[in-house]
């Protein structure tokens, strides 16, 4: 009995297709000395080709920007259709416009944003303007990135480049030198609510930054405050967003595996 709640349980936790094959299966006839009663043989995982250069999107990936066009995206601020700047494969903060988003929602996913600071970013009049823009995911919870190259430009560690922003510091600072490319492998998994709008279960964000680890597993505390203590409110799926903060910062090559 103790083996058969185990597994159940492990089954209920791996995802919707188990989850349905768990609430199908017949238990009592499990026999629970043989290897067979730990076997699964029905449920196959779904078959993914990988991309044949690392970086770009695999064969079940929503390419949000190729490069070519923004009509994936449109404006934050009054849903027009993103006029950031476009040239030579990227688009790029158009100063004084604000943000854009997706015209898609999402919520849990596999997220990969290239990004690249301004090489004069140092030059910026404000310092807290170097390089800074953050990609927001559900509208509210905000990888930073800004110039934080070898700690050159002055900011506290849970504002700087791969920080959950004002709740997390990274593990490491990844940041490639202003003017290079840098990459972001975000997962992440959605909060779920209570029908009175409690919290039942928290969001979580893994971040890869140019290969290396800078958040494991971190348990998100809420949307993000830049004054104050983050406090969650209920939502259901939302947009990607990428935040226009007074520096023009380029992306390239940006897909999602909704999960």
């Amino acid at each position: 009995m103790e083996m058969k709640n185990t597994l159940l349980s492990l089954l209920l936790l791996t995802g919707s297709t188990l989850t349905s094959y768990a609430q199908k299966t017949d238990w009592s006839k499990k026999n629970w000395s043989k290897p067979e009663a730990t076997e699964f043989w029905d449920v196959k995982p779904p078959i993914v080709t990988p991309a044949q250069k690392p970086g770009d999107a695999p064969s079940d990936a929503m390419v949000l920007f190729n490069g070519t066009t923004m009509n994936q995206w449109v404006m934050s601020k009054d849903g027009s259709p993103a006029n950031w700047n476009l040239k030579d494969g990227a688009m790029t903060v158009k100063l004084n416009t604000g943000d854009i988003q997706t015209k898609e929602q999402f919520g849990s996913c596999q997220l990969h944003v290239e990004f690249k600071i301004p090489a004069d970013s140092k030059n910026s009049a404000d310092p807290h303007n170097a390089g800074n823009s953050g990609v927001f995911l559900q509208e509210r919870y905000e990888v930073q990135i800004f110039d934080s190259y070898q700690d050159e430009v002055p900011l506290y560690s849970n504002g700087q480049c791969g920080s959950l922003y004002k709740q997390a510091i990274p593990l490491a600072n990844a940041c490639s030198q202003p003017g290079e490319w840098n990459t972001y492998d975000i997962f992440y998994t959605e909060p779920s609510f209570h029908p009175n709008g409690a919290v039942n279960v928290p969001a979580y964000v893994t971040v890869v930054h140019n290969g290396i680890l800078v958040l494991n597993h971190f348990q998100i505390q809420g949307p993000i405050a830049y004054i104050g203590v983050p406090k969650y409110e209920p939502h259901g799926k939302a947009s990607l967003k990428l935040q226009g903060h007074g520096s023009e910062v380029s992306f390239r090559n940006i897909w999602i595996r909704p999960l």
